[in-house]
């Protein structure tokens, strides 16, 4: 792996983002490049209707004021960013990465994704963002949009880290889930860790063909693999296995049917996201 970035907001995920991506580049030895992006809504105040009856000298004076308003507010977003990223690379140096640089961008979250995401060997973004609503268990809303955009591994950071001693597969047998497999075959990332590999449904020989021939290639990268088919629906099978198995990080496809299909549906991606505690590493 050469390199990996990190996407922070200043939010309270920031420093998980931080540590998960020290975890990756430590195993890996990556070089860690900490992204944080401006958008419209950092740097410019809310659009006011001035079509009103004030007169005209008084709206070309709030016009001004506005303008200036705005200058101010751009200026201090990127104080603001500067700082958040300045944070970032001294946590990441203290986690023991020697190589870290940050860029500080305006415009899309997801444009920037589809920029520099193309180089990056593992893309790290926080569960929820600064906005979050923590009570009713609100992802991020860029996460979707971050992890579709983009055909690199997403790992999707937990509210804290902790180390990674096993992780679980949830295989469905389809092109996402064999990607995931294979990269955990030829990664170093996943090297030396315990690993569970997890089809939820109905045990088909079908479905149990295409779960051994999975543990066959793990098992000939050296993992001593552990492969169950369970009944059931997904969502409480995966749920439950990480929490009966004590599993530090899940690996799953991510987002197998259209974005129209998913908000009709829901989405099995979506709900293990926001019910797993735990780091969630997504291959499309």
């Amino acid at each position: 792996m050469s390199g990996l970035i990190a996407l922070i907001d200043g939010s309270i995920y920031s420093q998980s983002v931080c540590d998960h991506a020290a975890w990756a580049a430590g195993r890996t030895g990556a070089a860690v490049e900490v992204l944080h992006v401006l958008g419209r809504r950092d740097v410019a105040s809310e659009p006011v209707n001035l079509s009103g009856s004030i007169g005209l000298g008084a709206r070309t004076a709030l016009l001004e004021e506005l303008t200036e308003l705005d200058a101010r507010r751009a200026k201090l977003a990127q104080k603001r960013g500067r700082v958040i990223l300045d944070e970032a690379k001294a946590r990441l140096h203290e986690d023991g990465v020697e190589t870290v640089t940050t860029r500080l961008r305006h415009g899309d979250l997801v444009d920037t994704v589809m920029e520099f995401g193309a180089a990056a060997d593992l893309i790290v973004v926080g569960k929820r963002g600064e906005a979050a609503d923590f009570a009713k268990l609100h992802l991020g809303s860029n996460l979707e949009r971050v992890v579709r955009s983009t055909h690199r591994p997403v790992l999707v950071a937990s509210r804290a880290f902790r180390p990674v001693k096993r992780f679980l597969i949830a295989f469905d047998g389809g092109t996402s889930a064999m990607k995931a497999v294979d990269h955990v075959a030829r990664s170093p990332l996943f090297a030396g860790l315990e690993c569970r590999l997890l089809t939820v449904g109905a045990d088909t020989p079908e479905a149990r063909k295409r779960l051994d021939d999975a543990a066959t290639l793990l098992r000939a990268a050296s993992y001593d693999v552990t492969a169950d088919i369970e009944p059931g629906q997904p969502e409480a099978a995966i749920a439950r296995r990480v929490e009966t198995d004590a599993i530090d990080l899940l690996v799953m496809g991510a987002y197998g049917h259209s974005r129209i299909r998913s908000l009709i549906i829901g989405s099995t991606t979506t709900e293990m996201i926001r019910s797993c505690m735990i780091p969630v590493a997504l291959f499309r």
